[in-house]
């Protein structure tokens, strides 16, 4: 509760002095109209605040982005004092702009006041009041409460957009993979020179005694059908504007849900770890509503370097047919990181969210990568359909 009654405190004790030197009995009255005041505005406002009782709800507790959902307030109190208009602090949630508004003073009914929201960034919000203030007539008390947001709790999912398919890589043509291959053995696709390390078994014998060199057969290497997401749950690159960074976050998280949607349909198996406040790890089993709302939940909020989190993840790339790397920012370092993961077998394909792909210092990074046989994407997040 605050106060603001200097001045008309003031003013008492100027008449009531005045009063009681001269005897005058309209100073005395002016006085005590002034405190019968004082107690009337105290007394209303302590009572409209303790019995004001908000509720609301909202017509749909997730929707995907860009999408607009009606909050709907109903706000009574039992004052029977008059009070100046109750005052309202909304915000369409946290860290934006709060705006006020003011009600009427309608004591003893309940107002219905319908607020439409949108969604226009991924993740947890609570749009809705942040706190309500009562006043009295004269503004000399008024009573703050601030609203405990969870009854307004509203998960925005991200959108998907189509992306190209995904090249796969070879498996190990070494003893494990031919035994995991479906092809007939008797039956090679072509024939090569041998190479040291090449096993016997696989030496064609006739053919090496009719050319007098050692020739072996080359079978149809089996195609790893899994794919590796790798995400950077670190916080985005400070671009100085709230809204700028919104959209990084929100087209990251885009890329990885369009990139795991896209291969639901397929036979293809796919692993999309999360890292930060609230890990996970995606699979095709979870189904795709299971897999929005976890990156929803996505707080940006991994302590460990980008580059880190992708050398520890490498040890699972035997398996791999294709990593995919969604990040908004790119160094020598990374490049460097995953030259050397496309070394070890899986097609990679990079996928750099960017305000700016013509940045002449980011076209000579992605000129390094498509040198070493990975795939580029570019991603913009001010687009509508941001995949270029």
């Amino acid at each position: 509760m605050s106060c603001h009654i200097a001045l008309p405190l003031g003013f008492l004790a100027v008449f009531l002095a005045a009063a009681l030197a001269t005897g005058s009995p309209l100073l005395l009255l002016v006085a005590v109209l002034l405190t019968v005041g004082l107690l009337f505005g105290l007394v209303s406002v302590l009572w409209a605040a303790r019995t004001l009782r908000l509720s609301g709800e909202l017509d749909s507790r997730t929707v995907r982005r860009g999408e607009a959902v009606r909050l709907t307030l109903q706000i009574r109190h039992r004052g029977l004092l008059p009070i100046a208009p109750v005052m309202l602090e909304l915000s369409d949630g946290p860290g934006l702009p709060v705006r006020e508004i003011w009600l009427r003073d309608c004591p003893g009914k309940r107002q219905t006041l319908v607020l439409p929201f949108r969604a226009d960034h991924i993740g947890e919000l609570a749009p809705g009041v942040r706190a309500w203030c009562v006043e009295d007539l004269l503004g000399f008390f008024s009573v703050r409460r601030a609203v405990d947001d969870e009854p307004f709790r509203l998960l925005v999912l991200p959108t998907v957009f189509s992306t190209d398919p995904l090249p796969l890589a070879p498996g190990d043509p070494g003893s494990e993979m031919l035994a995991r291959a479906t092809e007939d053995l008797a039956a090679p696709s072509d024939i090569r020179d041998y190479q040291p390390g090449d096993p016997l078994k696989k030496v064609h014998w006739k053919l090496s005694l009719r050319k007098r060199e050692l020739l072996v057969r080359k079978y149809d290497e089996p195609i790893l059908r899994e794919v590796l997401v790798l995400m950077d749950c670190s916080a985005p690159p400070s671009l100085g504007h709230p809204e700028a960074e919104a959209d990084l976050r929100d087209a990251l998280l885009e890329t990885a849900a369009s990139v795991f949607a896209d291969q639901l349909p397929t036979d293809l198996t796919v692993h999309l770890p999360l890292f930060g406040a609230h890990p996970a790890e995606l699979e095709k089993a979870m189904g795709l509503p299971l897999a929005l709302e976890s990156l929803a939940r996505v707080d940006f909020s991994e302590p460990d370097r980008f580059e880190r989190v992708l050398t520890l993840e490498s040890r699972r790339l035997r398996k791999v047919g294709c990593l995919v790397v969604i990040s908004a920012r790119l160094n020598s370092a990374l490049v460097d990181i995953m030259t050397r993961l496309r070394r070890l077998g899986p097609a990679l394909r990079f996928y750099m969210v960017t305000f700016t792909p013509e940045d002449p210092a980011l076209l000579s990074l992605i000129s390094r990568l498509q040198q070493s046989g990975i795939q580029v994407s570019y991603v913009r997040p001010d687009r509508k359909n941001p995949a270029l």
